[in-house]
């Protein structure tokens, strides 16, 4: 073999000829090496080891790393060295690859060994050369053109223009191996930390250069393996790593090569490559920054998710893209191809790979971030619920994920994306793609209008309801949510719709907003619907007005359906009870006419044989009597017995009450209204002869009993007043056992009524006024002269009065004055001639015919509006008497010892004869009092007991007193 079979001599010649010829050429040369050495390559060792490494092998190629003997040595397969390979080495600007596929386009690559070397060589199978910095400084120093430039640079020469052969004894090349770089390290670089640094730069070699198939670094070894589906994956001694890739190539057009140098031209084929590592499910882990890959890396950062290897035009550093129509071109062809890397991934996966809004790393980072997002909205990569593809332009998204939701706006929301896709780990990627999230409002609307039978709708509150569990906040958007009615319609928002829990299956005559039975959820109370059982539909405002103009509506002929709604309100009733207000019901009567429920009574009712013919009330029809209950008939006001009526607070006489203005007034109402009234109904339509049943009807039921016995209540007033017993008010008659009203009041003829009931009614008990009702016909039976009244029972009806009237139980101005009146002789009198006794000595000087007692006088007077009779006579002494101490008299002090009380202070006028001038007449007295309250009497023992009982205010003992003036003893007082 030849010891120079690359004729680096001849190479070695031409170099020095042109430095002779020129020092500003060495100049450049050292220069152009340095610019490469300190700039561009300084930090590219391995890659463009490898990359020299792939071009040669094309495909399938190894490469061995490994420090021998202080050298780095870098082995690898494929192509030996050649002469042309030699001559591209030594030239800073040429390169011999003139394959596109070959990533090495510039021989300038391997100035990068010069930064851990002055001594390069180059072993091949077919031969070797070597560098040498000492080697181009020792032939540099003999050539005076360039002694000068090597004494300003200090003797630092261009180590890779000048190329020698290798020594006769250097050693092959390891076998399995075609081609080894040997780099003998300087002192100032660390073996330890070149092949730590390379290590670290392995795996992405090999995903980088297509040709390379296996790195192996001092011992450790890693393997790049095409999968079938197109992905691969990088086996190292620390496990396997899978990246899934997607190329595309093609050719660039004339108007693309503008700017590009004459060898660039040549090579119009550009390939692009966006590859994204997969982990062992399968799913892509994007990436938060890197760098572009041309495909080796280069320095322009990038942010998106996938690495993007392409055959892009970069400056002569590598470093950095070349600006022009080129690499627009490409940038623009790896962007639309984005969205094929998204397709070969699964569908759950895709979205990992969408750019998210930030800061772009470098222009190429913006340019091309933006042109992805473009080719991503306007692919379709996206799968909808129906399982159609679309671009994420014409997509939206649930705000929040839910299955059931998503699948049921199927056909509601076109290009609705899969519930999944509503998710957090979604959000930030459909968001840069612009995908509208579908908010529960706008959700709200979409269904608004649609005809879905109740279970879809109830599907759909299900779902909705586990996303307002996750946000409480978001209820007020779901205000108008559409909601099917038992009637057929749609309510608009639950609010002031009723859910039913309660079996009533005909509540559809109500119309009501009653909730579907196969639509109701829970999630429509906690949006405001109301839960309705019976207790809550009975009560709801728009049944009570429907029930209350019930019988005008079906009068006037509107659309009613009486009997439908008699049959949901009775229905209602049965689990509810009764309320006030339903007597308004309309119902139908035994000849099929409407009319209110309270103005029917059933056809058992005992009141068809209490109530006048002429009634106006009517009967219940037979069938309404056969298919409801008589509690619930009851309880919507049908008449079975009397009804009560109850008002917990009564302002007025406003309850159509027979007589209710008279009792109000009389009870002062207005004023003092009543905490409660409680009035039994209907009375006034009791025919007269049937009294006797009606009240034994009344007493047997105890609410009608509470009624009747209520104080001042309604019920006991109007029954006193026109109840008839035999024809007349309760008021009429007494008890049999009440003796002090016998010639008063007859002995009530009722048998068979309990004297508990008779006395509520204002059967007499005794003697008694409690207003001026009571008053009056009490008067009025003691002005009866066919009454034979015992004196006894008069005196005390009198004092009854006068005892009201003082206690203020009715005023003397709210009683007519009779014509007649009892007068002390038991006759009746005319009031034109009667006067009120008021004093017993006028007795013997006025004719007791016209005289009236009981009672205090005055008052009596008031309430008769007579005068007294103290004012009638004009009285005055006319005889002389003569005026004696009550001590002094013969026994009085021994009289008031005997009846215990003592005696009398003052004194006593007495007369032999006493005379007293009477409206113009003299009469004889036995004692008399003046007007100056001066007691006057005769001797007698009569005359002074009158005079002496009075002064004692002993009055009921006059008559002992005398026995005892006569005879003041101990046996008188006894006997």
């Amino acid at each position: 073999m030849s010891t120079d079979p690359f004729g680096t001599a001849a190479l070695r010649q031409a170099v020095l000829d042109a430095w002779r010829a020129s020092p500003t050429r060495f100049r450049e040369d050292a220069n152009a090496e340095e610019d490469l050495r300190y700039g561009g390559y300084r930090d590219r060792l391995l890659v463009e080891l490898a990359q020299n490494a792939a071009d040669a092998a094309g495909s399938g190629g190894r490469l061995r790393l490994s420090i021998v003997d202080g050298e780095l040595r870098a082995a690898n397969t494929g192509e030996a060295l050649t002469a042309q390979g030699v001559a591209a080495l030594a030239s800073l600007r040429a390169s011999p690859k003139k394959d596109a596929n070959r990533v090495g386009r510039f021989g300038v690559g391997f100035s990068a060994v010069l930064a851990v070397t002055d001594e390069p060589r180059v072993v091949s199978t077919t031969g070797g050369i070597a560098f040498s910095a000492d080697h181009t400084r020792s032939v540099s120093a003999d050539l005076p053109t360039v002694a000068e430039a090597l004494a300003e640079r200090g003797g630092a020469v261009p180590v890779l223009r000048l190329v020698w052969p290798i020594g006769a004894d250097e050693p092959g090349v390891p076998e399995g191996f075609t081609t080894e770089v040997r780099l003998p390290l300087r002192a100032d670089i660390d073996p330890d930390e070149v092949i730590k640094g390379f290590a670290a730069e392995a795996e992405d070699l090999l995903l980088a250069l297509p040709g390379l198939a296996e790195v192996e670094i001092d011992g450790r070894s890693w393997r790049r393996e095409d999968l079938p589906d197109g992905n691969l994956r990088v086996h190292g001694d620390s496990g396997s790593t899978t990246w899934h890739v997607h190329r595309r190539d093609g050719k660039l057009g004339e108007d693309d090569l503008h700017g590009l140098g004459a060898e660039a031209r040549l090579r119009p084929e550009w390939t692009v490559c966006w590859a994204v590592q997969l982990d062992a499910g399968g799913a892509p882990r994007p990436l938060d920054q890197d760098v572009l890959h041309t495909p080796t890396p280069t320095d322009e950062r990038m942010s998106l998710p996938a690495r993007l290897l392409a055959t892009l035009p970069v400056e002569p550093s590598r470093r950095r893209l070349m600006a022009g129509p080129a690499t627009d071109r490409v940038l623009e062809a790896a962007a639309q191809c984005y969205p094929d890397l998204l397709l070969t991934l699964p569908v759950e996966h895709r979205t990992a790979l969408v750019p998210l809004p930030g800061f772009p790393l470098s222009d190429v980072d913006g340019k091309l971030r933006d042109a992805v997002i473009s080719a991503l909205r306007s692919v379709s990569w996206l799968t909808s619920v129906a399982e159609e593809d679309i671009a994420p332009s014409r997509a939206r998204v649930l705000d929040r994920p839910s299955a059931e939701l998503a699948e049921l706006l199927t056909d509601v929301l076109p290009n609705l994306l899969p519930a999944e896709f509503a998710q957090n780990s979604h959000a930030k990627a459909l968001q840069a793609l612009g995908v509208p999230r579908v908010r529960l409002a706008e959700l709200v609307e979409s269904v608004t209008g649609l005809d879905r039978a109740p279970e879809w709708w109830k599907q759909l509150y299900e779902a909705v309801s586990e996303l307002l569990d996750a946000d409480p906040r978001a209820s007020e958007e779901l205000a108008a949510l559409p909601v099917p009615l038992t009637d057929g319609r749609m309510a608009v928002g639950p609010r002031g719709t009723l859910v039913l829990d309660t079996d009533l299956s005909t509540v559809d005559a109500l119309g009501l907003r009653l909730v579907h039975a196969d639509a109701a959820h829970p999630l429509l109370e906690r949006l405001g619907a109301g839960r309705a059982g019976a207790d809550e539909l009975l009560d709801a405002p728009e049944l009570r007005a429907s029930v209350e103009r019930s019988v005008a509506d079906a009068e006037a002929g509107l659309d009613l359906d009486v009997d439908a709604l008699a049959d949901a309100v009775l229905r209602l009733v049965e689990h509810a009870g009764p309320r006030d207000w339903l007597g308004a019901l309309a119902l139908r009567d035994s000849e099929r006419e409407i009319h209110r429920a309270d103005e029917l009574m059933l056809p058992s009712s005992p009141l068809l044989d209490i109530f006048e013919e002429d009634a106006p009330l009517g009967v219940l029809s037979d069938d309404l009597a056969a298919k409801w209950a008589g509690e619930t008939l009851r309880a919507v006001g049908v008449l079975d017995g009397f009804t009560v009526l109850v008002d917990q607070s009564p302002v007025g006489p406003d309850h159509r009450l027979a007589d209710e203005a008279a009792w109000w007034e009389e009870i002062d109402g207005d004023a003092n209204p009543p905490a409660e009234l409680r009035a039994v109904r209907d009375l006034d339509l009791v025919a007269d002869d049937a009294w006797p049943a009606a009240l034994r009807l009344l007493a047997a039921d105890p609410d009608t009993w509470r009624a009747l016995t209520q104080p001042d209540g309604y019920t006991g007033w109007w029954l006193t007043r026109y109840a008839l017993l035999d024809g007349l008010p309760p008021t009429h008659w007494r008890l049999p056992e009440a003796d002090d009203l016998a010639g008063l009041y007859e002995v009530v003829p009722a048998e068979e009524l309990s004297e508990d009931l008779l006395v509520q009614l204002g059967v007499r008990s005794g003697l008694s006024v409690d207003d001026a009702f009571d008053a009056e016909d009490l008067l009025a039976r003691l002005g009866d002269e066919d009454r034979l009244v015992r004196d006894g029972t008069m005196l005390r009806a009198h004092s009854v009065l006068a005892d009201a009237v003082s206690e203020g139980l009715f005023e003397p101005s709210d009683v007519d004055v009779p014509e007649f009146v009892r007068a002390l002789s038991g006759a009746v009198v005319s009031t034109e001639y009667a006067v009120v006794l008021d004093g017993p000595w006028l007795l013997p000087v006025l004719d007791p015919g016209t005289l009236v007692g009981g009672g205090t006088p005055e008052v009596l007077a008031d309430l008769l509006d007579l005068p007294l009779a103290s004012d009638y006579a004009q009285a005055f002494v006319v005889s002389t008497g003569t005026a004696s101490e009550w001590a002094d008299l013969d026994g009085v002090v021994e009289a008031c010892d005997l009846i215990g009380v003592p005696f009398p202070d003052g004194e006593v006028v007495l007369h032999e004869r006493l005379e007293v001038s009477v409206r113009g007449a003299v009469h004889e007295a036995e004692w008399w009092r003046d007007d100056s309250g001066r007691l006057h009497t005769t001797e007698t023992p009569s005359g002074l007991a009158r005079a002496l009982a009075h002064v004692l205010n002993r009055w009921p003992q006059r008559h002992q007193l005398s026995a005892l003036l006569a005879s003041p003893t101990a046996t008188t007082h006894l006997a």
